[in-house]
């Protein structure tokens, strides 16, 4: 029987375990998680071995599979021990029973006891989602049963209250008396959980969804299974809105205003709009661009321009002030949408003025670079308009104000300019030592920053006769004129010499007793003068002159054409009611002692002017030829008929408004053209203006109560002196009005009572 072999002995051994009995199996019930080394239950004893032997007899725990050992064998106190960590929902998962199979094993003799070990399950977990975190983004064109998933389409802004927007599902991994679980949202949000089949539940609006107010919710979502202790989990849903282009444009403000200087450089920036658009990517971006219009009848786009990304508004040309003062032009707002949505707001751009045109200078006109004329009487008192100058100003508000000053004189103090009207005055009276010949220079300055001006040159010649008159002192003639004109200008002195020689010889056979007359050009060209005695009267009202004056014809102040004042002697205290100041060609010709009839009179001025066509025509063809021009007319103008005054006889006291005269159609003027020359009746001295002109009839009418006994006392003669001017061109007409007395008067005695003492020795 002895085979020398292990392997018959275990062979004996297993027939005879099989065919014994089984016994000594035994049973534990254990809760899961239980700590490692924990006694399960004291299997020696509950097997009634030996304590003393297990040690002997190799007594250990084996597994039926050879799997995870979780029991271990305290061989010293017999105790069944927890060895590893027991998890039932890892063991089992979720079925109703999870037994653990173990044996007990011993040797000499082998021994076999099956453990079944039951293992409890507590409530050791709490409910799970199926994700860490759960994202939820409906689009506008998602269906209200959504799977969830971990990135959908958004939520559409526009959904209606009570869309289903979601489906949650929770799990417990314990048993089913444990893994029942309820779901809630803890935030205040337009959403709710609606529970559907078993652990599912709809995540459903509650509200209104806007986007521009909130474009993202972070719902928390807490689940809480029915466990003793209960446990629960939360977690976070993530969930976007979907832009829908619901929001137009809207511009910042209302309305804007630019304001730009003239003169501005192309391109340059005027102003910038801005508008805003809460909606999100193209919904939201921003185009501009100008609405079609039209600014002084030319597109709008030739004046401004707009960026369409950042709304900067550019001034496409520059602008000029005096054209184009203001504008508005209409900008509109487009968003990037389906359907685009717009807006518009009005843009007022303001042209400011900038001193950008010099005062332009209308009288004296200019006439090339020479000097303005003017003629000034010696009896001029201080305070006499001289002349005017005008001028006016493009620019508008304090660039257009101007200014006038005298920045040159030949005597400073014998001539002042009004710094506003442009009126040269004489600031005293001229006396015999002023020098005939006075040069001015003035200067219009406007108020703008910086200043501009413009000059010009007066020439002024004080003289009561023309034979007094010195040269003329035009511009000097260009250093490059022609070789004929030259020839023309000598034979034009030598001519005029040999004529004016003969005038002289004339005058001098009948006059033999009369001075001779002056020279009027230094000897180039000569006037006839007449002899006036020293007693004769002052018809301006100022009592008699102060001094004896030979009076010619002169110019009127600026005109220069055949206006002409004449005084006459007189023999006695009393001229004639009827005798007026208006001078005929017959009493020009008087004066050189001829009647109409001379005959040498007669040969004198058609010579000459055959002699001023002759010599003249040839002279206007040459452009350097103006001063020789206007020595032939002035020569002309002397020797041809004076007329151009005008009188007028009235009684004193007249009423006011009454019509002295129709001094429109006596001058020949155009009656429908007074308004537009700016008619108007001045007075030679700036006294009290007695008479006004109609403008609508012509008619010379009495504007201020004549009163002739106050105005000349007793003198036998008494004349108002007034001046019709009118200006495009300027006309200065003199007016004389002859003041007849009337009986208005009553005999007055000097005093008011008289005493007469006669002592009583009187002789008869």
């Amino acid at each position: 029987m002895d085979f020398h072999g292990f392997a018959l002995r275990r062979v004996l051994a297993f027939i005879f375990l099989v065919l014994s009995p089984v016994n000594g199996d035994v049973s534990y019930s254990v809760p899961e998680e239980m700590k490692r080394g924990s006694a399960i239950g004291n299997i020696a004893k509950d097997l009634g071995l030996d304590l003393g032997r297990l040690s002997a007899r190799k007594a250990r725990i084996d597994t039926e599979d050879n799997s995870v050992k979780y029991c271990g064998l305290n061989l010293n106190t017999g105790e069944l021990i927890v060895q590893e960590r027991i998890d039932r929902e890892a063991l089992c998962e979720k079925r109703a029973s999870c037994v653990l199979k173990q044996e007990l094993v011993l040797e000499n003799p082998l021994e076999l006891h099956r453990i079944s070990i039951h293992v409890l399950d507590i409530n050791d977990n709490s409910p799970q989602f199926k994700e860490e975190s759960i994202k939820l983004e409906i689009s506008e064109s998602a269906v209200k049963v959504i799977q969830l998933k971990s990135l959908t389409n958004p939520v559409p802004e526009d959904v209606s209250p009570g869309s289903e927007v979601g489906i949650i599902n929770v799990q417990d991994r314990d048993s089913e008396k444990t893994d029942r679980s309820g779901c809630s949202i803890q935030q205040n949000v337009p959403f709710k959980l609606v529970p559907s089949i078993k652990n599912y539940y709809s995540l459903v609006t509650t509200g209104q969804l806007d986007r521009e107010l909130v474009s993202d919710y972070n719902i928390t979502i807490s689940a809480t299974d029915e466990g003793s202790p209960p446990l629960s989990s939360s977690k976070t849903l993530h969930l976007s809105v979907a832009d829908i282009n619901d929001n137009p444009p809207v511009f910042e403000e209302e309305s804007y205003s630019a304001y730009v200087s003239e003169n501005n450089r192309a391109g340059s920036t005027l102003c910038s709009v801005s508008a805003g658009d809460p909606d999100w990517r193209q919904n939201g971006t921003v185009i501009y661009s100008l609405l079609a219009a039209e600014v002084n009848g030319a597109p709008v786009s030739s004046y401004v321009s707009v960026n369409g990304d950042t709304g900067l508004i550019h001034a496409v040309r520059s602008f000029d002030y005096e054209q184009l003062r203001s504008f508005k032009v209409h900008v509109m707002a487009r968003d990037n949408g389906s359907p685009p949505l717009s807006s518009n707001v009005t843009v007022s751009v303001f042209i400011s003025d900038v001193n950008d045109n010099s005062p332009q200078i209308l009288y004296p006109a200019p006439e090339g670079n020479s000097f303005m004329t003017e003629l000034v009487p010696k009896a001029a008192h201080g305070g006499s308009l001289v002349s005017k100058v005008i001028a006016v100003d493009a620019d508008s508000g304090q660039n257009a104000w101007l200014s006038y000053h005298i920045v040159k004189s030949s005597d400073p103090g014998l001539f002042s300019i009004g710094v506003h009207s442009g009126e040269i005055r004489t600031q005293r009276d001229i006396s015999e030592s002023d020098s005939m010949k006075q040069n001015l220079i003035v200067a219009v300055k406007d108020n703008g920053q910086p200043s501009l001006s413009a000059t010009c040159s007066m020439y002024l010649l004080i003289s009561d006769n023309l034979a007094e008159v010195p040269e003329l002192k035009d511009i000097s003639y260009d250093e490059k004129n022609s070789k004929l004109t030259s020839y023309l200008i000598i034979a034009l002195v030598s001519v005029s010499t040999f004529f004016l020689t003969f005038i002289i010889i004339i005058l001098g056979v009948r006059f033999c007793r009369r001075r001779k007359p002056r020279m009027l050009f230094d000897g180039a060209v000569t006037i006839p003068s007449a002899y006036l005695p020293p007693n004769y009267a002052d018809v301006d009202g100022t009592g008699t002159l102060r001094s004896a004056y030979n009076y010619d014809a002169y110019l009127t102040t600026g005109s220069r054409t055949s206006d002409f004042k004449f005084v006459t002697s007189y023999n006695d205290n009393t001229l004639p009611a009827e005798q007026t100041l208006r001078k005929s060609p017959t009493d020009f010709a008087d004066v050189f002692g001829e009647s109409d009839s001379s005959p040498e009179l007669h040969v004198i001025i058609v010579v000459f002017n055959l002699l001023s066509i002759v010599v003249f025509v040839p002279v206007t063809m040459d452009f350097h030829g103006f001063a020789l021009r206007r020595v032939l007319a002035f020569i002309f103008l002397v020797l041809s008929p004076v007329n151009g005054d005008v009188s007028y006889s009235v009684p004193e006291e007249m009423k006011r408004g009454s019509a002295i005269g129709n001094i429109a159609k006596d001058l020949g003027l155009d009656l429908g053209r007074l308004s537009a020359r700016k008619a108007r009746i001045d007075t030679e001295d700036n006294s009290v203006k007695y008479c006004g002109l109609n403008l609508n009839t012509g008619e010379l009418i009495v504007q201020e109560r004549i009163d002739r006994e106050a105005l000349c006392e007793k003198r036998a003669s008494c004349v108002l002196k007034q001046e019709l001017v009118l200006e495009n061109p300027l006309e200065l007409h003199r007016i004389s009005i002859h003041v007849q007395d009337i009986n208005d008067n009553s005999p007055q005695f000097k005093e008011e009572s008289i005493k007469l003492e006669i002592s009583e020795s009187a002789v008869k």
